[in-house]
């Protein structure tokens, strides 16, 4: 309410600013108390997870707002453009889309034009427009049914819940730190474990994610359009791409596949807005938007290093592999191996949280 209040009475051009300020320091607030309250060390997110979407919401419709009424469309981007508001929401409208039931837990976070169309039923309509409609039938719109997508999703994310339980109980996160763990296995067994816990981390998120996915088609929400052989796609609300994810040969393409509208966030807020430093500032907003946990930091610092050496590594190396093909083939296979482990060396503070046991996993 707050942040209504700020988008409903501060000038157009601070609009985003203050908003962004207001939102990200309650959350944070609310971060602190989540550590010194429910305990340190505990992975609890109880209501911080509901706050981190709605923080996303929040400011997404802020800078929205401020890109349609502050800014000349010329000196938008394209995709700026797409999503732009030409006018302040209403109050019933500001909160049909902060608190819809879809959304208010685990999200993602939609745009607010997409929102708007779903519940207004134009959502289908104006996605078909989007793609030109007109070459096959300018005076009549399909009605696409979800219930083959939803279907598909289902059995996705029931595959990866019985995953995630079956590795869950075999590599669980705090053997990484035990001392007979690290005093017994040799160094390519530690990698070869690492890999398998975090395997069983993500796993939980495949299932999550794709659960959230499937219950936004379910109820008619999230048509993404029509490709050219007149195939309906119901992706737009799709958080991950698990083939993307597991076959990537780059920290990029790792990232770019992983919690797909949080990324899509952090680049409208952050990377595409800020001077310079961009990458280190949006791996920094990361961080911050997770939470306080040191292991965050570890995490989100590393990925910035990690980020930047791969770039550097493509475009010193990778053209002298790309022929003949078993070159190609080696090293893809290469790269992908690296960047598999290196995702694991990235990610193992995220979930270990606390420095005392970062620091003595890195040892």
């Amino acid at each position: 309410m707050i942040s209504y209040g700020i988008m409903t009475t501060i000038s157009i051009s601070n609009i985003h600013r203050y908003t962004f300020t207001v939102a990200m320091g309650y959350l944070t607030l609310c971060h602190i108390t989540r550590i010194y309250i429910f305990g340190y060390g505990i992975d609890n997110s109880i209501f911080s997870g509901p706050l981190m979407m709605a923080t996303q919401k929040i400011t997404t419709l802020a800078f929205q707002i401020h890109d349609g009424i502050g800014i000349k469309a010329e000196e938008l981007t394209k995709e700026q453009n797409e999503l732009v508001l030409k006018r302040r929401p209403s109050l019933l409208e500001y909160l049909s889309y902060q608190l819809n039931f879809l959304t208010v837990l685990a999200g993602p976070c939609s745009n607010y034009k997409d929102y708007i169309a779903f519940i207004e039923g134009r959502h289908v309509q104006m996605k078909l427009l989007e793609v030109n409609w007109k070459r096959w039938d300018c005076d009549r719109f399909p009605d696409p049914s979800p219930v083959g997508a939803v279907l598909h999703k289902l059995c996705i994310a029931l595959v990866w819940l019985i995953v995630s339980i079956i590795l869950s109980k075999s590599f669980p996160v705090t053997y990484l730190v035990d001392d007979q763990f690290i005093s017994e296995f040799s160094f390519l067994s530690k990698l070869g474990f690492l890999y398998l816990v975090v395997q069983a981390l993500k796993a939980k998120h495949y299932f999550a994610w794709t659960l959230v996915d499937a219950i936004h088609n379910a109820a008619g929400y999230g048509f993404s359009g029509v490709d050219e052989k007149g195939n309906f796609h119901w992706d737009l609300l799709t958080n991950l791409n698990i083939m993307n994810i597991e076959m990537a040969t780059s920290f990029k393409m790792y990232i770019e596949n992983w919690n797909i509208h949080t990324i899509a966030w952090l680049k409208r807020v952050c990377y595409n807005r800020v001077p310079q430093y961009r990458t280190a500032l949006t791996f920094l907003l990361s961080a911050f938007w997770h939470g306080v946990y040191p292991g965050y930091y570890f995490t989100f610092i590393t990925g910035i290093f990690m980020t930047l050496a791969g770039r550097i590594i493509r475009k010193n190396f990778r053209h002298c592999f790309i022929s003949p093909k078993p070159l190609k083939i080696s090293y893809d296979i290469a790269t992908w191996l690296v960047t598999q482990l290196s995702v694991c060396y990235t990610v193992a503070p995220f979930v270990l949280l606390t420095v005392e046991s970062t620091v003595k996993f890195y040892k």
